[in-house]
């Protein structure tokens, strides 16, 4: 790099000049940025080149870069070397990749809060709880002559069943976590011609199911994925489940009953207009949502007493009612847009119950009136696991 003008490099400053190649021959201007450890993102010294953009102009600045002795990075080696060397926990760097992959802007805010440290923070004050647990516990192994006298541990107890608290609700964010990142896998479902494809074609907004009268139009299913007020919802529309000698439209029906056993969330759509069918009002899961469609055609009054959302493909009425049930169903009392999102993931939800059932046996040596250094040993577990949480213990 060849800098213009003769003015020191300054920390953290934008400097003009050039990036050369071998013989000193012109690949590119650009603009160097030096960040000194240990303020850097990784805690390392930094320097950041921005070139033009373009993929050979991009590529031949790379190759100069190795070529000087640079190498590639490892994938997530910078955020690694920022969470050795203590410029984040685990947490944080966990979010990072979550940031990369979100799809919705729920899911962008539950990263960019577990990224400023949100989750940290409260993983520490459980942290911090228990360890203060773990001084009171010790220091009556260091004075065998004092026992634990029932008001001291009628406070010990308070204080463990407030860590559980505490651990129970980040453990309720289990299922919120994972599904704004992955999705909420919504399968929909129903009879033949009771408007499946037309309900998917609505929620995606384009006609990318083939909408026809004929029965078992649908024989495979169709899967595509949708921003719903912050939520990615996975859809997947399904072949109509009924009696067929088709084997194409068995196979269909095959697969149908195969994403139901692994749905979230089940769009069982029915034709509003006509009778319910046993089979109709039979269907019972505590994972659906019922969809009276048709309701322009009328409703019968076999479902006028049923609390489903009630819209009409064709007229385009009550869709937005069904995305408030589908946001209510799928998340509860959880997040909106403008809450600040805990959301844990699978590896902390396996920290936390670990945590939460050492906490337990702690709890119940206490009860029992059992000896300081069995009480120590589980709250020390659980303390283990906390940290394992934050990247403290591995």
């Amino acid at each position: 790099f060849r800098k213009a003008g003769g003015e020191a490099f300054r920390p953290r400053m934008q400097h003009f000049g050039r990036v050369v190649d071998a013989a000193g021959g012109p690949i590119d201007d650009v603009l160097l940025t030096f960040f000194p450890g240990p303020g850097s993102y990784t805690g390392e010294p930094v320097v950041e080149i921005g070139c033009h953009g373009g993929i050979l102009v991009t590529r031949r600045v790379l190759e100069r870069l190795l070529e000087a002795g640079a190498r590639l990075a490892e994938p997530g080696e910078f955020t690694r070397r920022a969470f050795l060397n203590g410029r984040m926990d685990l947490t944080q760097a966990e979010a990072v990749m979550d940031l990369i992959t979100a799809q919705t802007d729920l899911a962008l805010r539950a990263a960019a809060d577990q990224l400023e440290g949100r989750l940290g923070e409260r993983v520490g004050a459980i942290r911090e709880t228990l360890l203060d647990l773990v001084a009171h516990v010790e220091a009556y192994i260091d004075f065998p002559e004092e026992d634990i006298d029932p008001e001291t541990g009628a406070a010990l107890l308070a204080r463990v069943d407030t860590v559980r608290e505490a651990m129970a609700a980040l453990l309720a964010t289990a299922g919120q976590g994972r599904i704004l990142r992955e999705g909420l896998r919504t399968v929909i479902y129903g009879r033949p011609n009771v408007g499946k494809s037309s309900l998917l074609n609505c929620l995606l907004g384009q006609e990318r199911a083939i909408v026809s009268a004929i029965p078992g139009t649908t024989r495979d299913t169709i899967e595509e994925v949708i921003n719903l007020r912050g939520l990615p919802l996975r859809l997947v529309d399904t072949a109509g489940v009924r009696e067929s000698g088709d084997v194409l439209e068995q196979e269909g029906i095959a697969r149908t009953r195969r994403h139901l056993e692994q749905a979230d969330l089940i769009l069982q759509v029915v034709d509003a207009s006509q009778p319910p069918t046993p089979e109709e009002t039979a269907f019972d899961d505590p994972r659906r949502l019922r969809v009276l469609n048709k309701t322009d055609l009328g409703l019968h009054p076999g479902w006028a007493a049923d609390p489903g959302v009630r819209l009409s493909c064709r007229e385009g009425d009550g869709m937005e009612a069904l995305g408030e049930a589908i946001f209510g169903k799928a998340m509860g009392r959880g997040p909106t847009l403008g809450d600040a999102v805990v959301a844990i993931n699978a590896r902390h939800q396996q920290c936390l119950r670990r945590a939460a059932a050492d906490a337990e046996a702690a709890r119940k040596a206490l009860e029992a009136g059992l000896s300081p250094e069995l009480v120590a040993v589980e709250l020390r577990a659980a303390l283990d696991a906390i940290g394992e949480i934050v990247g403290r213990a591995d």
